[in-house]
């Protein structure tokens, strides 16, 4: 679902927020006895029986719709939506929204799977904590769930979440709703927001940030849990993408966005990135040119003592990534992203800041492309004379390019950004093509004494074939490129 996202309503430190957090069972269990808890709790415990149970046809027509009906004990039927809405205004850690049900009679309607277990409500200081936990039910598995919930004000709500760090407290990336619906058909939950954020509802430079931001930190959650050895290489791959167009974002609106706090936010994704990287180059080497040696020379011990000493090292790579997603870190990093989007902490610099952020998109917009692509030209100029070191510039001047048309192309549809987008997506991939290769050389390189060297040579020398292919493509895609019309112009 490429969903158009818009900019989340930001709100000031003292106003009232809710913000839901997914918790492993063993996580919920320790949650009355955390020690930030115990400090701050006030008055008595709530806690009573809860039984949940969510209809829609027998088709799916409320799903198709992004809706859920909820029924309970106690109250009427609400009407949640369950999905976000195509082009509304969203964020992480939003609960669902209740919807005004419709006045007419209701298609007949049966159970879709069903949640019990227990709701406890106590008070944190300003803060009122809500923990649901207990098990969702389909008709043929159930499987432990938790969220809690946190309303009050919004420096506040932050402040505790950050404390309970260490229970790893993340935004859920699905409703009970849709995880119960999932669960009932046998598959995995639908992802909220997927690829680049499409930006044309956005009318200024800050609803658009605030609106890449949402959606962003919304598909770097949705495809983090992936970052897992067994799961395919595409989950690192996703939330790296994911996490590189986040940092392009913060780069993009660097001076309407200036302030210390996402100078902060960019360090913590930096440190992601370190540890996303070499997972990510292992596996492409062991599924690229290591594969591709290996077929192409045949199954010589020594190189296949060089491949099982690369999987090793994509084994640690993994490993050292899921301690840190598995960690603290990575649930205060979020955190950080969402206090951004909560408390535009950007709005306390200089007047000229404000204007800028009050800015028509478009003209912002223009002014970026046109200084990026200016960039991207000169880098380029007598590239047909690049070593390797300069074409790696020239990639890394495409690439941010292309993070930042692909955001605000939206604003300009049509064949010209369309035309501009696929030739400057073909540069980047074979100029990419030609940096893994070097990569490649680097990684088998570092493998050390105990592979043998006639397998180090043989793949360095391998990969150096491909090299000139990967270099006559670069080329071609640089000469198609240069032929495009600006489309922002």
């Amino acid at each position: 679902m490429d969903s158009q996202s818009e900019a989340s309503p930001a709100v000031q430190a003292d106003a009232s927020v809710a913000l839901e957090f997914a918790l492993d069972a063993e996580a919920a269990q320790r949650l009355p006895r955390h020690a930030a808890v115990t400090a701050a709790r006030a008055g008595r415990t709530r806690s009573l029986a809860e039984e949940l149970i969510w209809l829609d046809t027998a088709d799916g027509t409320l799903a198709a719709e992004g809706l859920a009906l909820e029924s309970s004990r106690r109250g009427p039927r609400r009407l949640l939506r369950a999905m976000p809405a195509s082009g509304a205004p969203w964020r992480p850690g939003q609960p669902p929204e209740e919807l005004e049900q419709p006045t007419e009679e209701a298609a007949t309607l049966v159970p879709i799977a069903a949640f019990s277990g227990r709701r406890s409500v106590f008070a944190l200081g300003e803060v009122e904590a809500e923990l649901l936990a207990g098990k969702l039910r389909a008709v043929a598995d159930e499987t432990p769930v938790a969220r809690l919930t946190l309303r009050g004000p919004a420096a506040a709500v932050l402040a505790r979440a950050a404390a309970l760090a260490d229970l790893h407290p993340l935004p859920p990336v699905a409703s009970l709703a849709e995880e119960g619906r999932a669960l009932a058909r046998g598959e995995a939950p639908r992802p909220r927001r997927r690829g680049p954020p499409l930006l044309a509802g956005a009318a200024t430079v800050e609803e658009a940030l605030l609106a890449a931001l949402g959606h962003l930190l919304e598909v770097m959650l949705g495809h983090a849990p992936g970052c897992r050895l067994g799961a395919g290489p595409e989950g690192v791959h996703q939330t790296r993408v994911a996490l590189r167009r986040l940092r392009s974002v913060l780069k993009s609106f660097g001076a309407a966005a200036a302030c210390p706090e996402v100078k902060e936010f960019d360090q913590g994704l930096r440190g992601l990135a370190t540890a996303l990287g070499p997972a990510r180059d292992w596996d492409v080497f062991l599924a690229g040119t290591g594969a591709a040696a290996a077929e192409a020379i045949g199954g010589d011990r020594r190189l296949l003592a060089l491949l099982k000493a690369g999987e090793v090292r994509r084994q640690e790579a993994y490993g050292a990534l899921r301690r840190m997603l598995e960690g603290p870190a990575f649930p205060r990093l979020v955190l950080a992203g969402l206090g951004l989007m909560l408390l535009r902490p950007w709005r306390a610099g200089p007047p000229e800041q404000s204007e800028l952020l009050d800015q028509p998109l478009t003209d912002f917009a223009g002014g970026l492309l046109d200084k990026r692509w200016h960039r991207l030209r000169k880098r380029g100029e007598d590239i047909a004379e690049h070593g390797a070191e300069a074409l790696h510039e020239v990639r890394l001047d495409a690439k941010r390019l292309r993070y930042a048309a692909e955001l605000f192309a939206p604003l300009w549809p049509g064949k010209a950004s369309r035309r501009f987008l696929r030739r400057l997506a073909a540069l980047q991939e074979e100029l990419g093509l030609a940096n893994d290769v070097s990569v490649a050389r680097g990684l088998v390189g570092s493998l050390g004494a105990g592979v043998p060297a006639w397998a180090v040579g043989a793949v360095e020398g391998f990969a150096a074939a491909r090299t000139g292919r990967a270099r006559r493509h670069a080329l071609e895609a640089w000469d198609e490129l240069m032929g495009a019309d600006p489309f922002w112009r």
